[in-house]
């Protein structure tokens, strides 16, 4: 048995061609940013990522657009 909330679709995040399932358990609680922060240790182009979401067949998808770096 699950504690998944029927009215909130279950998130998807996308990290380039990397997507990641949310675990109810742990990350239903957690906003983008709380998520962000959570990845960015693994995945370090999403610290400064632009978040977009969308819905794809009744999935809540949200995407980490990487920003492009400053050539310096």
């Amino acid at each position: 048995m699950t504690d998944h909330n029927p009215t909130q679709p279950t998130r998807v995040f996308k990290i380039g061609a990397t997507r990641i399932v949310e675990d109810a358990a742990t990350m239903s609680a957690l906003d983008n940013d709380a998520i962000r922060d959570l990845l960015k240790t693994s995945y370090p182009e999403v610290a400064n990522a632009t978040i977009r979401e969308r819905d794809e067949n009744g999935l809540r998808v949200v995407e980490f657009l990487p920003q492009p770096g400053r050539k310096g």
